[in-house]
């Protein structure tokens, strides 16, 4: 049978359609891949622009805007600019509002965390029970923040409230203290009940972040003599900074917004004493009907949240460099 050849001169192209076929099918396989990926981001996406960025474009353009009941049923809304933010930082309430915002959210961070890191390290020990301990902590978090603030409420009663009374059965109190309706003791009442309600998120992430800390880095520091103090300085905390970043961004911003406790406990008072720039926008807003002005208030929240975390976590990735 006579022998099929190849000329030099047509020697060489015929893998040439092989090769652009299998590029062409590559491309057509990423290109399905990243559709079904974005098939399974678009249900979340969808959720964060309708429930996240829609609602935060809306209060942006109503602080720009005259925004009371009289809109609902006109519809007229007139621009006044960056008149509701004048008027927000103008107001008489909002230097004492900043103050205690600060003073609220700087002592419940720092009890929180200190408190939540030393539950988290107490229960890196194994014992019995350590699993049903670890769950029930979990029961002030997820308890509605209402319900925890009525409780607490009653609990903080100056008259019948067991708190003053157990105080005063060990003797340490003579007299029961107000702790609702005095103006100084008020601000860390809330602080306290805040405290106790976000202990149980600082545990849960931190007990995670020590558990990923391998047992061999503290064997290895024992054997150089750092144990106790040693160890925690040179051992737990460098690895477990990531995860502190992450609690403490977090716990920033959600403290920032806390508003049901507040509520519940003292609604501002006793003489504005526990109120903070989240009760300002919902009192302007929900009390007084100044929807433009609230929407002001919750925009200067929003912006300092943003301003502390860019800039702790640009503090943070440079020291983590260094």
């Amino acid at each position: 049978m006579p022998t099929l050849t190849t000329s030099p001169a047509t020697e060489g192209l015929s893998p040439a359609p092989a090769g652009k076929a299998e590029q062409n099918g590559r491309r057509r396989s990423y290109r399905r891949e990243r559709l079904v990926q974005a098939l399974f981001l678009a249900p979340a996406a969808l959720y964060l622009v309708l429930f996240f960025g829609y609602p935060v474009v809306k209060n942006i353009v109503m602080s720009l805007q005259e925004y009371t009941t009289r809109t609902f049923f006109t519809g007229e809304a007139p621009w006044v600019g960056m008149a509701n933010y004048a008027t927000a930082v103008g107001s008489s309430l909002f230097a004492p509002a900043m103050l205690n915002t600060a003073l609220f959210t700087l002592g419940s961070i720092a009890g929180q965390f200190v408190i939540g890191l030393a539950v988290a390290s107490f229960f890196k020990k194994r014992f019995p029970l350590s699993g049903f301990l670890r769950s029930m902590l979990l029961l002030p978090w997820l308890l509605p923040l209402i319900v925890s603030s009525a409780t607490w409420r009653s609990i903080l009663d100056q008259d019948s409230g067991i708190l003053n009374a157990f105080l005063q059965n060990l003797g340490v109190i003579q007299d029961p203290i107000p702790w609702l309706t005095s103006p100084s003791v008020a601000l860390l009442a809330v602080v306290l009940v805040n405290i106790w309600v976000g202990i149980p998120f600082n545990v849960t992430l931190l007990y995670g972040g020590l558990q990923e800390i391998p047992e061999e880095l503290y064997e290895a520091g024992a054997m150089d003599g750092a144990t106790g103090w040693k160890a925690f300085w040179h051992i737990t905390w460098p690895n477990l900074r990531p995860v502190v970043s992450v609690v403490l961004v977090l716990g920033v911003v959600y403290t920032l917004k806390v508003l049901d406790i507040i509520l519940g406990l003292t609604n501002g008072g006793p003489a504005n004493a526990t109120q903070t720039l989240a009760v300002r926008s919902y009192q302007e807003s929900f009390v007084n009907f100044q929807f433009g002005v609230g929407a002001a208030f919750s925009n200067i929240l929003i912006l300092i949240s943003l301003v502390f975390a860019v800039v702790y976590l640009r503090l943070n990735r440079r020291a983590v460099d260094e």
